[in-house]
Formats: structure tokens, sequence, C-alpha cells
């Protein structure tokens, strides 16, 4: 069944469905890398409602995929099977709440929340300036900067599991721990409820500037990159391990390490996917030659490669070739 069929089957057999479907949607504009092939059907849901509708009227079997804003993914230039979700404004409201409580929508991009933070007086979310994703990413990976994480301002979040239902999940039931979140990869929030604490809009304006004063300083923010490529070890930190094991500005293909930060993988010159795994791949073999220590992605990789290119473990096993 082709990309169309499947768009079409799907519309067909869901009478009620408010969102849009769209077969073979270009995934290259959304992601920050600029690179990967299409989704074969990208489903954007109207809210919450429509999209419960959705996972819980499609065949079990069907592949789901959800993204967000694209800054911290790296979809391979096969593009991605089934049907990848991807949340918009039914997903984008923030309201403030008593309580010095802030909810939002996880497609409300991060630094959003926390100017409204900052405008309520609400201290404790400055640190979302720094980070480049939506609100769906932060809580999928535990999302932190400078010090503060997703875990220490969360209160409890709104979900959809893959039969449809709506989940109202505690902080303890995040199940949280450095960059990583217990709730199963195929739950896709939808909201977020966050509880700060009573603070001075002008100092919590003066914190973001700070944040953002050094990202612009440190990271190639004004680049094709997908952040912060690799989690650090416990311990130790990615970009040390990185510049120690002789990778700094290392190329392949169309992409390299950048001068600035070296655990910021670039797009330069008309990258493809594979030439960026490739390239992450040959990283993170000659840190565990020069070190010790094997390095764990943090971007998350989708989808499939062209017909006849290697990708994942084959990489990795010829990232020295």
């Amino acid at each position: 069944m082709g990309a169309n069929d499947l768009a079409a089957e799907l519309a067909s057999g869901l009478p009620d469905l408010r969102g849009r479907l769209a077969a073979n949607a270009v995934l290259a504009d959304i992601t920050w890398f600029r690179v990967g092939g299409p989704a074969e059907v990208l489903f954007t849901p109207a809210d919450e409602a429509d999209l419960a509708y959705f996972l819980r009227s499609v065949p079990a079997d069907l592949p789901v995929t959800v993204i967000g804003l694209g800054s911290n993914l790296l979809v391979r230039d096969g593009g991605v099977a089934g049907v990848v979700i991807r949340l918009g404004r039914g997903f984008g409201s923030i309201s403030v709440e008593s309580g010095q409580r802030l909810r939002a929508g996880t497609a409300v991009p991060d630094v959003k929340v926390a100017r409204a933070a900052a405008e309520a007086g609400i201290e404790g979310l400055a640190f979302y300036r720094g980070i480049p994703g939506s609100i769906g990413g932060a809580l999928r990976m535990n999302a932190g900067a400078h010090g503060t994480e997703t875990k220490d301002v969360l209160t409890s979040a709104r979900a959809v599991d893959r039969q449809g239902n709506i989940l109202e999940l505690s902080l303890a039931d995040m199940g949280y721990t450095y960059r990583h979140c217990a709730i199963p990869a195929d739950v896709i929030f939808t909201e977020a409820l966050y509880e700060g604490r009573p603070g001075d809009p002008a100092e919590i304006q003066r914190q973001m500037a700070e944040v953002a004063d050094y990202r612009e300083q440190n990271q190639p923010i004004k680049e094709r990159t997908g952040g912060s490529t690799f989690k650090n070890p416990p311990g130790h930190s990615s970009w040390k391990l990185i510049d120690a094991a002789g990778c700094r500005g290392f190329r392949v293909g169309g992409a390299h390490v950048s001068n600035m930060h070296c655990n910021f993988l670039i797009n330069d010159q008309s990258a493809t996917a594979e030439d960026i795994e490739r390239l992450g791949e040959t990283v993170r073999a000659r840190v565990k030659d020069n070190s010790g220590i094997t390095l764990s992605w943090e971007i998350i990789r989708l989808g499939e490669p062209l017909d006849g290119h290697a990708t994942g473990e084959a990489l990795a096993m010829g990232a020295d070739a």
C-alpha cells in the first residue's frame, strides 16, 4: 500500500476526524538539521479529543511516531513508515493558575513557557529559555539546563496512550532520571502543569537574559544542528571527551563536529542524515577508543536508511572505516 492509499484509507475509516492527514509529508523542513526522508502519512490532530479518537480507531499494528519541533531529532534518509503525529495549535495554549502554577500544551516551545512564567512572576522555569524544543519533548527527555531539570518544576501531565485512553500522570508516575522518562514511548503527552516559586519578573527576565547570552556565546545556535548530541556520562562532560579524542572539527560528508562546542554536530554542506549519523557514530567510536567510555545519543533518531545504506549498529561497526 502506498502513502496516498494509506492516507485515503485512514480518512475513510475515520469519519469524525477533525485533524489533517497528509501523505508523503516532507520532514526535512521540520527538523533543525534540515535532513531526512518523508513521513508516509503526517497527522496533525485538532486537539486532545481528536488525537484520542485517532489512536483508538486505527489498527493496533499501524506504526505511529510522534515528533515535536524537530530540534532534537534526526530523521533518516529513507523516511518514517506509518503515521507521524505532530501536535499543532490545538496543543499550544498557556495559562497561569493560582499558587504559582502554569499550564501549557505540549506543542508550546519551551522558551514561550519561560517567558510566560517570567511575566507572571513565577520563578523556577527560566532554564527553559535555553532549551530549543517543545514541552512535549521536555517531558519525554526530562529536559534540563543550568542546574535545573523538568522534574524539579513539573507537578503533573496529561497524555493519550496507544489505545486512545486519556491519562492523568503525577510527577512520580513519570519515573524521571537523567534525560529519561519511564512512561512508555507510545504514550503521547498533551499537557503539562508546572509549579514554581514567587519571584520578581525583572529578576527572572535577567536570569533568562543570562541563559540566552550563554547559549549565544557557547553554542552554535545559528547553525543547522540538533542541539546536544550525546548525554553526559556520569561524572563526565561529553564535549570534553569528544575534544580529548581529537574530534573537534572532524567531518563526514556534509557534516562536521562544531568547533565552538564539540557536542554539537553541524550540517553545513548539504549533509544527508547518513552523514550526520555516521559522524556521530565515528565520534562515539573514537571516544570509546580514547577513554573507554561509551557515549549515548541524546538526539532521537527515527526512520529507515535509503535502500542499500547502513544505519544504527551497522554504522557503529563501520565507524572507523
